[in-house]
């Protein structure tokens, strides 16, 4: 039996402590999220990831208008974040909960100073027609590959 929906998994590993590695993942999501992944008409000014259940993580444009691309799902430092993905196969703003995909990052300790951060973006069938065009996008190196790059850069920025 073949799998046709999968999830795209990707994972890195940082040089910090599960606890610091979790706080920086949301505090310097600004940092992670490139610029130029904008759906927005005008430039971003600012990536917000609002931490508790309930939040939002959104975008913030240079005019100050905002556009929320993501719901926090879960939020259980230091050991794992789960948000939504409200954007669909043609890069808008998906309005109904049960078409978005979810993702999920854990943090697991490897020794006091080392975590692996593990990136889990599943039900991307949620997304309807053509939720391939997500997932071809999410898997590309400029998707969560990029992300946990600039996520690594963030981590090793920190360290003193």
């Amino acid at each position: 039996m073949t799998q046709t929906h999968e999830s795209v998994r990707k994972q890195v590993v940082v040089n910090a402590g599960v606890e610091r590695a979790f706080a920086l993942f949301i505090e310097r999501f600004d940092a992670i999220k490139p610029r130029e992944h904008n759906i927005m008409a005008v430039p971003i000014a600012e990536t917000v990831f609002e931490p508790r259940v309930g939040g939002h993580i959104y975008d913030r444009g240079v005019d100050g208008t905002e556009c929320r691309w993501a719901r926090v799902l879960a939020y259980e430092p230091p050991n794992r974040v789960v948000f939504s993905w409200d954007i669909n196969g043609h890069w808008q703003i998906e309005t109904d909960p049960a078409k978005t995909s979810e993702v999920e990052v854990r943090f697991i300790a490897e020794s006091d100073d080392r975590t692996r951060v593990e990136l889990e973006h599943r039900n991307l069938e949620r997304h309807g027609q053509g939720w391939e065009a997500v997932r071809d996008g999410v898997e590309h190196d400029a998707g969560w590959p990029l992300y946990l790059q600039r996520y690594r850069g963030a981590v090793d920025s920190e360290r003193h």
